[in-house]
């Protein structure tokens, strides 16, 4: 382990941030970075101060090209051509239950899942797991492959499937479609559509070991694995076994211990002065439905906001958690409250609770919606959408330049008018911009659609 101070907080959030969605390799070892309690580094009088002042130089000599790391990988970024978005994973030396859930939190951490089918075949835990992107994939497969989820068991075995996409047909604890929130449960024996049946060489029923070891704490819950004293085991998922926000990448907030799989989030360290409700439903609801807000009354920079369900809050953690917002690093976690209360009649609340769960401005309520293969994390490039045709490209930077922004670009889509792309000067402008303007009124019964773009202009 080891510490890097870097020049400035915003560089800090900038790296995490970067290395968040893709683990970075040091000679074929994944790097996990996360942040410190320490606010900064006392370096005097440290014996390894010149392995550490050479470890820099190096550093540096290799981002001017004058150096090569050994046995760093050459062909991280390249795809291979046909490579499946759909990984298979086996594990191996299962002494504990390893549950749908677990799977998705350890996964997401290098890109949107959108699907999981689980079931047992030769007496083994098997899963297969659909990404967005096959890029995802390979990056998971390279970080994850030979790691142990548990200290010195529950080894995952990853290569790609010859299946392209899966076909879910319910939504349990066996299988789930996270882009198919209306799927129903069924009997908890997901059904495989016949060419899928045939790639396991498996009959149309895959039924998983674990029904009645719903007895067993998913993985973050062991006692082993409260975040203070993990012995280190080669090959074991160092920082994914200890907190659910710790396989985000991200340091838990003391003594803030969440509940596993909760759809409620605890959100720290906001600017009270700017921070809203409907401001936090607006951002939050890039990732999910929120339904339910809560600033809290004496502790105004704390909040409490309650998603659909736990992989929207899990979704939503992982993007939000580190970013920059009215000034402020926001953190996010689990919270261990399941619900956001509604205060009693009578009760003292300066409108600081607020029900969205009608809300019309829900992204993911239908089913399927397109939605779910376009979350992105927080960048300083906007997609809009919903424009009408008498909406110029000076109106929209006059809108973005009156709401506080510096426009560096815009650009209409060649195909589709109605859409655009425009680069603010930061991420954190981008973020504000989203929560003031998503929705707006562009007139001709048309309300600006504002979410985050993957690509830059």
């Amino acid at each position: 382990m080891a510490f890097l101070e870097m020049a400035s907080e915003e560089a800090a959030v900038t790296m995490v941030n970067y290395y968040t969605p893709v683990t970075p390799h040091l000679r074929s070892q994944p790097i996990f970075i996360q942040y410190s309690n320490h606010r900064e580094l006392k370096t005097d009088n440290l014996p390894n101060q010149a392995r550490a002042q050479a470890a820099l130089q190096a550093v540096s000599a290799v981002q001017s090209g004058s150096l090569a790391l050994p046995g760093a990988p050459t062909n991280e970024g390249t795809v291979l051509p046909g490579q499946s978005p759909v990984l298979r994973i086996i594990i191996e030396n299962l002494f504990y239950p390893v549950t749908l859930e677990v799977l998705h939190q350890i996964f997401s951490k290098f890109g949107t899942v959108l699907k999981i089918i689980t079931f047992t075949k030769n007496n083994q835990f098997q899963a297969l797991l659909q990404y967005a992107d096959p890029l995802n994939a390979q990056y998971a497969k390279m970080a994850l492959d030979g790691q142990n989820i548990y200290n010195a068991c529950c080894t995952l075995r990853i290569d790609f499937s010859k299946l392209t996409s899966l076909n879910v047909k319910y939504n349990n604890d066996k299988s789930r479609d996270f882009t198919r929130l209306d799927l129903p449960t069924g009997d908890g024996h997901p059904s495989l559509e016949p060419p899928m049946a045939a790639a396991f060489g498996a009959p149309g029923i895959i039924s998983s070991p674990y029904a009645g070891a719903a007895g067993f704490a998913p993985a973050i819950g062991f006692p082993q694995a409260t975040g203070l004293s993990v012995p280190a085991v080669p090959g074991a998922l160092g920082p994914l076994t200890i907190t659910s926000s710790a396989v985000t990448g991200r340091m838990a907030i003391p003594g803030a211990s969440g509940i596993p799989g909760n759809s409620v989030l605890l959100v720290t360290n906001l600017n009270p002065d700017l921070i809203t409700p409907h401001g936090l439903f607006i951002l939050f609801g890039v990732y999910g439905d929120v339904h339910r807000v809560k600033i809290m009354f004496n502790k105004k920079e704390n909040a409490l906001v309650q998603m659909a369900d736990a992989n929207q809050a899990q979704l939503a953690m992982n993007h939000l958690s580190g970013q920059r917002l009215y000034g402020k690093v926001l953190r996010a976690t689990l919270s261990k409250h399941q619900a956001v209360q509604l205060p009693r009649e009578g009760q003292e609340d300066q409108g600081l609770t607020k029900d969205f769960s009608n809300s019309p401005l829900h992204r993911f309520k239908k089913p399927g919606s397109k939605n779910f293969q376009n979350i992105f994390p927080p960048s300083a490039t906007l997609h809009l959408s919903n424009i009408p045709p008498s909406v110029t490209m000076d109106d929209l930077k006059n809108l973005f330049t009156e709401a506080g922004c510096s426009v560096k670009a815009f650009k209409f889509f060649q195909k589709d008018r109605k859409m655009a792309l425009i680069q603010l000067g930061s991420v954190e402008e981008a973020i504000q911009a989203l929560i003031e303007l998503h929705n707006h009124d562009l007139g001709e019964n048309h309300h600006l659609r504002v979410s985050f773009s993957k690509s830059t202009i």
